[in-house]
């Protein structure tokens, strides 16, 4: 077995740590009882919160002990953005998804082996404080000139930063101060932009205990041109499947830049280092066989959303395009295509011809574009080539009732869904 943080390292999971080697004889020494916080800013993970569970899910078959930390103390706070201000969300919505990522989170470690993970919420002990305690016991270790120098303090002064957000790391060092005292956890990880919360609460506990205790984080998810990885044109890439549904999460990955699709799989893939660098080979000489992005796909959307699921996203994708079969796919798969390809609500009473369709969908530029696609034998409905410009769409023409899919030659696609009334049912 290769060294556990040189095997981090090498799939590009380690940004920054406190001291290298101490960190390292740390591990060697084991088993360790370490922690990471997820705080409910909305009711689902997204996809730069997979990151932290791929490090967990490392330590733990390493035969090290996972707490993972939800946040209904300071998931009512917010870690201070450098943008402005989070919004205070309302108690009990903040309640509410603190259940909700407890759930997310249980999904992807093993809560009951030789090691079981655990799951705390800060809430537990954070509520028992008041004002006057928290800030003798606590705030008193904290200089306001190191606070200040914090990066993201520091770029919200000229803007303005509340005094709420500006003690938020107070109430992280606590998170560690006091899981080192219930759990013995020496160890704290997360993402880049955590590194000050970090290592001010690993200097709390030295000033309150002498007890040395060490931190690790990660890169932050972005893309070639250094931008945030993990956004779509119609918003975040979540892990909850009434959020992003599988095909579209499939979908995600498979648009992986050349550049960093290694860099991907080897955070979210167990593929081995010899397969990981075969595919390497691979998008260096044949790049337009996408194989790294293929297996990226597969495996991430194996991991979050099961291997039925990934089937079933794949037969899709393929369908989509004419090579497979559009009968075979299930209603959530349907309306999940409906929504990636952004299909048009048909309204009025008469269904429209194929090529009013075609144009309605964006698949061309006009009727008459859609009726030259029709004479030329580039006009698809369902995959199968429209012969005849007057041809109607029908009822039966909408997949599981929700998807008329149009195309046009072997790679402009759209969709027509029909219009729904209030209550519900198709016209």
């Amino acid at each position: 077995m290769t060294d556990l943080l040189e095997e981090l390292e090498w799939r590009g999971m380690v940004a920054a740590s406190t001291d290298r080697e101490a960190l390292a004889a740390h591990l060697a020494q084991g088993p360790v009882t370490f922690y990471v916080g997820f705080d409910p800013t909305a009711a689902s993970l997204h996809i730069g919160h997979l990151v932290q569970l791929m490090l967990v899910r490392a330590l733990q078959e390493r035969g090290h002990h996972p707490l993972l930390l939800v946040g209904g103390a300071t998931g009512l706070i917010g870690d201070p953005k450098m943008t402005g201000e989070r919004k205070m969300n309302d108690e009990r919505v903040v309640a509410g998804w603190v259940e909700s990522i407890k759930e997310q989170v249980g999904r992807y470690v093993d809560l009951d082996g030789p090691n079981p993970a655990r799951i705390v919420n800060n809430y537990d002990w954070t509520s028992r404080y008041n004002a006057v305690e928290f800030l003798r016991d606590v705030g008193k270790y904290f200089s306001v000139n190191r606070m200040l120098a914090r990066d993201v303090v520091a770029r919200r002064l000229d803007s303005g930063i509340s005094y709420t957000e500006f003690s938020y790391v107070l109430l992280q060092s606590l998170d560690y101060a006091e899981l080192h005292k219930q759990y013995g956890c020496t160890l704290q990880t997360g993402a880049q932009d955590q590194w000050g919360n970090i290592t001010a609460g690993a200097e709390f506990i030295r000033r309150t205990s002498g007890d040395v205790v060490h931190g690790l984080v990660t890169p932050l998810l972005t893309k070639a041109d250094g931008t945030k990885y993990g956004k779509t044109e119609s918003g975040t890439v979540w892990v909850d499947p009434d959020l992003t549904s599988a095909y579209a999460f499939h979908q995600f990955f498979l648009n992986a830049e050349d550049s960093k699709v290694i860099d991907y799989l080897k955070i979210f893939s167990p593929r081995s280092h010899e397969e990981i660098d075969e595919l390497d080979r691979q998008t260096r000489e044949e790049p337009w066989r996408r194989a790294a992005q293929h297996a990226l796909a597969d495996d991430i959307t194996d991991l979050v959303h099961g291997s039925d699921q990934r089937r079933a996203a794949v037969e899709a994708g393929k369908a989509l395009f004419g090579r497979g079969e559009l009968a075979d796919l299930d209603v959530t798969t349907v309306g999940a295509v409906a929504n990636e390809i952004g299909a048009i609500s048909i309204e009025g009473a008469e269904m429209p011809t194929v090529p009013e369709a075609m144009a309605m969908a964006g698949v061309v530029e006009s009727k008459s574009a859609g009726r030259r696609a029709v004479a030329e034998g580039g006009a698809y409905l369902n995959n199968i080539k429209v012969t005849d410009a007057e041809r109607r769409l029908e009822p039966a023409d909408f997949l599981q009732g929700r998807l008329a899919l149009l195309r046009r030659g072997k790679k402009t696609v759209g969709g027509l869904t029909p219009l729904r009334s209030a209550s519900g049912p198709a016209r």
